[in-house]
């Protein structure tokens, strides 16, 4: 194979795997494009009101806004927290299987007061276009009627009643997961008709510190008849993105957390992810519910405030028919290969109870599915090897012709039947599932401080040792650049010793770029998952035993 050829497949392959996530990501959906796609819903005479509500936030604690304000505390087998009366909304409430950092007793706390300056919260209600009637807002204050703990087994109700003797009512329920359910009732008491719109809204304060890389999507997101809808933070400080649909789901992701709403199956409703001093994505129905005297209406919402584990996320998905819900799991371009094979590997560590172990056992799996083709790839490579003396004599004979030196070149490949291009196959065999692993390293909280052996304490994290100290014989701590862990160091000796077992090329300039090679991907690789490298370097170690294996059985015959 052309020396050239194979620093191009090289280089390629290396700019895809390091650079894909963290540069070239999908571009956003264009919200004119979708407003055009989407906005099929025939307008009424009661057009939906907006959903215009402004709350002071003070500098007080979040301990003392908890405080300063009536509740009703709820818990289940995950989550705990409140829900305060004051605008009955869902603004406390904190993870008990998950804590903020490795071996921590700090659980995570997602949803935080209104009134503090990372408010973060859920709101749900009616609205209405008649300005002569009061519905609850986020200052209205509930009463709370019988039981004052929402638990699975024990739901609860609270209700309001406005001055011309309509009661709202909302009863609340909490699965042993993540799911809240809102039956909303009004009451109509009075002796006229009235047209009410059932909303809910997600509302964050300030926009937390996401993950720097374009691979993972974190802010606002949604499927709305069954279109993905991810918008960035900065993206709706910009611009609104409002859309209509009959079906579908919206919220506010991060990295392994979601906060989200489902509207009432088979009723329209309208869309706004905004910026209006906070961040808001919220839903309305667009088709008014008209309560006629002495009538009582009701409406449902769903509320999911999960830790997004796969089996949680894809059970509610079916369970509650939630269209493409499992897409809350940002599972990326290549969602055919990683989903699949996060299922691989989650059997693997229920298997064997690591999921390094797991990753080793994954790696071996996709070398024994790819056998065959790297067999025939490395066949050629070895070809190529013992073919090297005969090819440097035929460009020293024909140094000043090239034509007929790529005549005999040729003549050389067909007649030892080798193909140049095959041996790149390995290389590219393994782009796709190097990607896959990293994205779903990076994207699962199954992963996420998950030890291996030895000093690697979580795979998601990068390998906390550094050459520059002798991995810790020295007592310094050097700087974030220069830790470069043990795992990457073996990643790039494997690497270079694959390399070992290449054709080298004839130019000493091109020899000394693959000599460089393995140390620049060690020195890129280095801040990347440790299980990544993990399976990077179990890679290289058993692609070198099988290329040499079959070296070594491969003979070519010059004249």
């Amino acid at each position: 194979m052309d020396s050239k050829n194979v620093i191009a497949a090289i280089s390629l392959s290396a700019a895809v795997i390091i650079l894909y996530g963290l540069f070239f990501a999908p571009p956003p959906p264009n919200p004119d494009q979708i407003n055009n796609e989407k906005n099929k819903i025939e307008q009424t005479g009661n057009e939906a009101p907006s959903l215009d509500q402004n709350v002071e936030v003070s500098k007080i604690s979040r301990e003392e806004a908890i405080e300063n304000e009536d509740r009703i505390n709820f818990e289940n087998s995950t989550v705990i927290g409140s829900i305060s009366l004051v605008g009955a909304s869902i603004d406390d409430l904190t993870f008990k299987k998950y804590t903020n950092t490795l071996n921590g007793d700090d659980n995570v706390v997602l949803l935080n007061p209104k009134k503090i300056e990372n408010g973060y919260y859920v709101e749900t209600g009616w609205a209405t276009t008649n300005k002569d009637i009061n519905v609850p807002n986020s200052k209205s204050v509930w009463k709370l009627e019988g039981n004052n703990k929402l638990s699975p087994n024990s739901p609860v109700k609270i209700s309001w009643t406005n001055d011309q003797n309509i009661k709202f009512v909302k009863d609340i329920s909490i699965d042993d997961q993540y799911l809240f359910k809102v039956k909303q009732t009004i009451i109509n008491n009075s002796e006229k008709t009235y047209n009410f719109y059932p909303y809910g809204q997600i509302i964050r304060n300030i926009a937390p510190d996401v993950t720097d890389f374009y691979i993972l999507h974190e802010g606002l997101i949604g499927v709305f008849d069954d279109q993905l809808v991810e918008e960035d933070y900065d993206d709706i400080e910009e611009k609104k993105f409002s859309v209509n649909a009959d079906k579908g789901w919206l919220g506010i992701t991060d990295k392994y957390w979601i906060t989200s709403l489902i509207p009432q199956e088979n009723r329209k409703f309208r869309t706004d992810f905004d910026y209006k001093n906070k961040f808001r994505a919220n839903f309305i129905e667009t088709s008014a519910t008209e309560v006629g005297a002495n009538e009582t209406k009701s409406n449902e919402i769903r509320i999911i405030i999960a830790a997004k584990e796969v089996d949680i996320i894809d059970g509610y998905a079916e369970n509650l028919n939630i269209s493409k819900y499992d897409l809350a799991i940002d599972w990326g371009w290549f969602y055919f290969i990683v989903k699949p094979l996060f299922f691989v590997i989650d059997y693997f560590f229920k298997l064997t109870g690591n999921f390094g172990i797991a990753i080793i056992l994954i790696t071996i799996c996709i070398r024994i599915v790819f056998f065959p083709l790297a067999n025939y790839s490395f066949r050629s490579m070895a070809k190529m090897k013992v073919l090297q003396p005969e090819m440097t004599r035929l460009k020293e004979l024909h140094k000043e012709d090239k034509m007929k030196l790529q005549q005999e070149m040729m003549a050389l490949y067909k007649k030892e039947k080798v193909n140049p291009v095959s041996g790149c196959l390995p290389i590219f065999i393994q782009i796709p599932f190097f990607f896959a692993i990293y994205k779903m390293l990076f994207v699962t909280i199954e992963m996420r401080h998950q030890p291996f052996f030895g000093w690697i304490k979580d795979l998601s994290e990068k390998d906390p040792t550094s050459i520059f100290n002798i991995f810790g014989l020295i007592p310094w701590d050097p700087p974030s650049f220069l830790i470069i862990g043990a795992w990457p160091v073996a990643m790039g000796i494997t690497m270079w010793l694959q390399q070992k077992l290449n054709p080298t090329p004839p130019d000493p300039v091109q020899a000394k770029i693959f000599m460089f090679f393995p140390l620049f991907l060690t020195v890129i690789l280095a801040p990347f998952p440790s299980g990544l490298v993990i399976y990077w370097t179990i890679n290289n170690i058993l692609t070198m035993a099988q290329q040499y294996v079959i070296m070594k059985r491969t003979t070519v015959k010059t004249q």
